[in-house]
Parts: structure tokens; C-alpha cells; sequence
């Protein structure tokens, strides 16, 4: 894989022939996996998967985790229903995790990412500590494997982030860079952010948003170029810090506008690369 290979975020759905195909058809070599259908992880329908992996000749390059009842509506509801810190669901949500883990190692997928949610900033919080030892434990699985774990940022502030990871204190524990939701959440600057988490970095989303008007809402996601990101800072950055994996635009929306706004981004980075 050539450094800072572009590739996109693919959501395999039921029909991972057909979300294959788009790539393809963007001509990226490259995606960022979203969460499997449970169908998968219970090991039904893995041979046509594998072959339409084969022939599609893209490389996976990450696997995300995602849950049932998570919610980004807002950040008192992302707050509540969002990754690994709400209690109640833990135990369940760090199995499914482990099947994830599992499910990419099949794949021949080294990385794997998820929101876990937001991290408390006091160590001396009885949930920073729980947090901590979920983490190792995850951690210790994937690792068991030659994968490392990779958090995506946003919910806290690089700082925060950069404390937990050295709490955890597992050398597979890694970062999957978004820009744009440092921006969404209000968390900080992502250049400055990608300065303090440079040496964890292991994926990088491009993608854009602007800073929240109201307090308790997220910002909103933009085109790549059109948001508060800096994207032609940030690639400089990249490049400075000396990262050289792969670029995965991320687009959440749908339809007709989402591929227009892929290829835009993908004529952007070239020029930018």
C-alpha cells in the first residue's frame, strides 16, 4: 500500500457485493470497514464475503465496533448510549468487541476502532479506573492476535485522550485520527490535537465539519474543504509528524450528494498529497 493511500468508509450492510462495487467504482484501493452485520460475526455467509473481499482487490484496512441503541443526536445522548462507558451495557458491548476483534483477524484486518464514548478526564473517577482495565482487557485480546485497537477521537480533548492511553498502558493501543469530529464535539483544534497524538496515530478520517452554535448539540459535518478543518493544514501536518497509512474520506449521508461530495474529496487530497 502506498503511504497515505486514499480509501473511503464502506458500511457492508446486507449487500456487500454491492457496497464493494462502489468503491470500485471511486477507483479508491482502500476502506475503513463499518461494523459487521451480526451475521458475520455468528459465521454465516463468510466464504461469499471473503470472495467478494478477493475480487474486489480493495484492502480493509480497519474494522469499526458499533452498538445496538447507540445514538449521536446530541452529546447528552452520545454521553448516554454511546461506546464502552455506559454501564448497563458494557459487558455485552466489550463481548461484541471481542467478536469484532476476532472477526478481523479472519479477515486479515490488523486494525480496529470504535467511539467508546466519553472518557472521564479525573483518574480518581471510579469509571475512569473501570474504563481502564475494560481497555487493557480488549486490549490484551487483540494483541493476542498481532491487531492493535484503535480509539477515534472527538469526544474529549486530545489531552484527555493522550492521559487515558497512557493509563492503559498497552503499546497496541492506538488512534483513529478524525479531524473534523474534534470540531463536531467542540473538543479542540484537530492540529493542534494531531501534534500531542501524532505517535499513536494509526488511521486518519479526512473529513470536514464546523464548531457547535448551541451548547449540548454537535456541529455539522460539510464537504471535505468546506468545514473549519484546515484541511490543507492538516495534510501538512501529516506529512510533519510522518504519517504515512492511509486516508479515509468519511461522508455521512447518503445518495446521489454523498458520492458527488467522495469524488470531490478525492480530487481535493490528490491535490493536496
Amino acid at each position: 500500500m502506498k503511504p497515505l493511500s486514499l480509501g473511503v468508509m464502506l458500511g457492508v450492510g446486507e449487500e456487500p457485493r454491492e457496497s464493494f462495487k462502489k468503491v470500485v467504482e471511486l477507483g479508491l484501493p482502500t476502506v475503513q470497514m463499518g461494523c459487521p452485520p451480526e451475521k458475520y460475526l455468528a459465521g454465516r455467509g463468510w466464504g461469499e464475503l471473503k470472495e467478494i473481499i478477493r475480487q474486489s482487490g480493495v484492502t480493509i484496512t480497519t474494522v469499526f465496533c458499533g452498538f445496538a441503541g447507540e445514538s449521536y443526536a446530541d452529546i447528552p445522548t452520545v454521553r448516554r448510549t454511546v461506546g464502552l462507558v455506559p454501564p448497563d451495557t458494557r459487558a455485552e458491548r466489550v463481548a461484541k468487541t471481542k467478536a469484532i476483534i476476532d472477526f478481523a483477524h479472519a479477515l486479515g484486518v490488523k486494525d480496529v476502532a470504535a467511539h467508546i464514548g466519553f472518557i472521564p478526564e479525573d483518574e480518581s473517577d471510579a469509571d475512569f479506573q473501570e474504563l481502564v482495565q475494560v481497555m487493557r482487557g480488549i486490549c490484551d485480546h487483540a494483541d493476542a492476535n498481532g491487531q492493535n485497537f484503535c480509539l477515534e477521537t472527538g469526544q474529549e480533548t486530545a489531552a484527555a485522550l493522550l492521559n487515558f492511553i497512557e493509563n492503559v498502558d498497552r503499546p497496541n493501543l492506538k488512534v483513529n485520527f478524525d479531524p473534523a469530529n474534534m470540531i463536531l464535539y467542540g473538543s479542540g483544534d484537530p492540529i493542534d490535537a494531531l501534534e500531542l497524538l501524532g505517535p499513536y496515530v494509526e488511521g486518519v478520517h479526512a473529513k470536514d465539519g464546523t464548531w457547535p452554535k448551541e451548547k449540548d448539540k454537535l456541529g455539522s459535518e460539510t464537504p471535505l474543504g468546506k468545514g473549519d478543518v484546515g484541511i490543507d493544514r492538516f495534510i501538512a501536518k501529516l506529512k510533519e509528524i510522518g504519517y504515512t497509512g492511509p486516508l479515509t474520506i468519511e461522508r455521512e449521508i447518503s445518495g446521489e450528494r454523498q458520492k458527488q461530495d467522495i469524488l470531490a474529496a478525492i480530487g481535493l487530497l490528490k491535490s493536496l498529497i
